[in-house]
């Protein structure tokens, strides 16, 4: 068996750890329906904007009655 280049045994650790830690930063993302947001949603910056004046980090239009919902990382 050949023996493996040093450089490239650490290049391996290296990917590894990186995927790890990308992995660890992710975070799962929560919404919850805008109480400040009137009317049907049609616009996503709208509904980002009026969220982040309820303290989320954003929001979207979704749903079948066009609702706007807000978001952040939990």
């Amino acid at each position: 068996m050949a023996s493996k280049d040093p450089h490239f045994v650490h290049l391996e650790l290296l990917v590894i750890c990186v995927d790890v830690a990308v992995k660890r930063a992710e975070g799962r993302d929560c919404s919850s329906k805008s109480h400040g947001f009137k009317g049907l949603c049609f616009s996503d910056t709208n509904c980002a904007h009026v969220c982040r004046t309820e303290g989320f980090t954003g929001g979207d239009c979704g749903g079948f009655r066009r609702r706007c919902f807000c978001t952040r990382i939990c």
